[in-house]
This record gives structure tokens, C-alpha cells and sequence, in this order.
């Protein structure tokens, strides 16, 4: 028999218990910790539902998920909201179909608009799915050389230029190098920051696992900036900031070599560029590192919409809005972003 029950927010054995799972999951992934309940509750006051499978007293299957509601962008149930990867993580195909019948469960009682599974392999072909998002993973080579060579030579060239240009990778303590130039970063391109608060959750929760490492030029200003998350033999860049003068510099290109390096140098074994939107300049980016892309199977099941939403900065009916967003001054972007941007997801 298999019963599903959920993990509450403040029971740290059974937390461990759920992480120790999700740690030896072949399917799981850093967004399905169990940390992540109490930073979308923290920073964001979203509605967890952190569902189990269970047999007699040992775990077999998880599904992380959130309630997302919004006056903008109406009402989800999602795994995992702000997570490029989540979905049901199960021993077997029965447990995964009992996971899924309590969040189809779940959703019509919450009476949502739709249900979001952001898997990496696909589960339900009859389920509408989103086809604009690629992740980008590549191994990491045992030797830091071999790694460098096998960047393609115009981005090798790109590295070596900040190499020249004296800058200096360190890792922070704490969130203040990165969030102004994340902040900065989102601003110039139209889109709304996430607060301060959830970096430091994610920080205070995550520990070692999640890590910011700083650029700064010869003379000792930041420049670029990225939070990465660790899992198992994984490192995963996923927010990351840049000062206007970091292209000339080429301190983006060194600040993602630094990370490479240095996660070679700890014997990972994969880099996990993250997700891009197909055809924009991040994509580009990833490729001309030597990445290719696979996709996502973010499958919906749909309730009071009749399709997938378009919650995203290439829908075109945002574009006056993002014009709007470069124009207010930083603080007050940095002030008005989170009331936004809690509501995305």
C-alpha cells in the first residue's frame, strides 16, 4: 500500500528524511530539497504542498509543489515555482501516479487554473506543454586545461581576454556585491528584481550549497557577479548580475571560466548552464560555450484556461511594460519588483 502525506514546513527529521531521499533520487534535482518549502514561504508567503509517497515508514516518491495566486497572472499550482527543473521523483511508476492524482487532487480543490510540472523527461504526451524553454548541462573534465580547450575558440578567446584584464574571482559572504548587480542587470533589461530577502533565504537555507562568486576588475571594483547552487557532482549557475562595463571587460565570460574552474578543481562533474528561452542572447551564449541544448517537458493540465500561459518577458503584449520598467529609477524598480514578481513564478 501507498499512502501519500505531506512534509510539514517546521519538522526538521522529517525535512532530513526527504532530503536524504530526494540526495540518492536518480531523477531529483537541487529544486526538489526540502529547503525550498521554506523559502517560497519565507520570501514569498506562497502555499506549500510538499507531498510523499509512502510504504510503511520509508519514502518513495516526492512532489514538490506551490500555490501560486495572482490578480495579474491568476492561479497556479506549480513545481516548482522559481525552479527551472521539479516534477514527481519516484521509485516506481506506481508511486508517481499516486503523487500526481493527489496534486490533480490538490489543484481542483484549491480551484486553480491550471497544474505546472516542470519535468526533465516527459510523462503526459496528452497534456498541453510550454516548448520555449531549453537547459544547457555539459561534463566537466578532470583537468582544468582539457576544460579550456574545450571552449570553442572565439569564446576561449573571449575567457582569456578577462584573464588579461587582471580580474579576480572571490566567493562572498553575503548577498550585497551580487544583488546590486543582479538589481542593475534586471533593470536594464525591463524586468522586475527579486527581493533582497530571497537571496538571503536561499543563503541562510542552503548554506554551502548555495554560493556567490564576485568578479571585480585589477583595481578591485565588482563588475560580475553569480549565485550557484551545488548538488551532488553538480554545480548550477542560476542568478547571476553585471555591471554595464562587464562586456568590455569580458567579465561575464570569466566570471562562468572561474566557476568551471574552480568546480573542476573540487572534482564536479557536471555544469548546468540552466534554462534559456530559445532564440535569445542567453541561448546564444550557452551554445557558442559548446553546450548544446535539451529540452524541457514542462507539462500542464489544464482547469479554467484553455492554454498553456505565456507568463514571459517574449510575450508581446509585455513589451510596453518592460519599456515602462527601464525607465523607473532603480530604487523604486528595486521596491515595486518583488510585489511583481512574486506573482511569476
Amino acid at each position: 500500500m501507498t499512502r501519500i502525506d505531506r512534509l510539514s514546513p517546521d519538522d526538521a527529521p522529517a525535512h532530513a528524511a526527504w532530503d536524504d531521499y530526494v540526495l540518492a533520487a536518480p531523477g531529483a534535482t537541487f529544486f526538489h530539497r526540502a529547503g525550498w518549502q521554506r523559502v517560497l514561504r519565507q520570501a514569498f508567503r506562497h502555499e506549500t504542498h510538499y507531498l510523499k509517497a509512502v510504504r510503511g515508514e520509508r519514502i518513495v516518491g516526492v512532489l514538490p509543489l506551490a500555490h501560486v495566486k495572482s490578480m495579474l497572472f491568476g492561479s497556479a499550482l506549480t513545481s516548482l515555482p522559481f525552479a527551472v527543473y521539479g516534477g514527481v521523483v519516484a521509485d516506481d511508476e506506481q508511486a508517481a501516479t499516486a503523487l500526481e492524482e493527489e496534486a490533480q487532487r490538490l489543484a481542483r480543490k484549491l480551484g486553480v487554473q491550471h497544474l505546472e510540472m516542470r519535468n526533465l523527461q516527459p510523462r503526459h504526451p496528452d497534456w498541453p506543454r510550454q516548448d520555449l524553454y531549453v537547459t544547457f548541462r555539459k561534463p566537466i573534465l578532470p583537468d582544468e586545461e582539457a576544460n579550456m580547450l574545450a571552449i570553442p575558440r572565439k569564446q576561449r578567446a573571449m575567457v582569456r581576454k578577462g584573464i588579461k584584464n587582471g580580474l579576480q574571482g572571490a566567493i562572498d559572504e553575503g548577498v550585497d556585491r551580487f544583488f546590486a548587480l543582479y538589481a542593475d542587470n534586471v533593470h536594464r533589461h525591463g524586468t522586475p528584481a527579486m527581493p533582497r530577502r530571497y537571496f538571503e533565504a536561499l543563503r541562510r537555507e542552503f548554506g554551502q550549497d548555495c554560493e556567490v562568486l564576485t568578479v571585480s576588475t585589477a583595481e578591485g571594483r565588482p563588475i560580475s557577479s553569480v549565485m550557484s547552487f551545488y548538488f551532488r557532482d553538480e554545480v548550477l549557475p542560476y542568478y547571476a548580475g553585471d555591471a554595464e562595463a562587464a562586456r568590455e571587460l569580458a567579465a561575464n565570460d570569466f566570471k562562468y571560466w572561474e566557476l568551471m574552474r574552480r568546480a573542476c578543481a573540487r572534482g564536479l562533474k557536471t555544469f548546468d548552464y540552466g534554462r534559456s528561452k530559445q532564440g535569445t542572447g542567453s541561448f546564444a551564449f550557452k551554445k557558442n560555450w559548446g553546450f548544446e541544448p535539451q529540452p524541457l517537458y514542462y507539462e500542464y493540465c489544464l482547469y479554467k484556461r484553455d492554454a498553456v500561459p505565456q507568463n514571459n518577458p517574449s510575450n508581446a503584449k509585455y513589451k510596453l511594460l518592460i519599456e515602462t520598467w527601464r525607465r523607473l529609477p532603480i530604487g523604486m524598480a528595486n521596491w515595486l519588483g518583488p510585489f511583481v514578481v512574486r506573482s511569476l513564478g
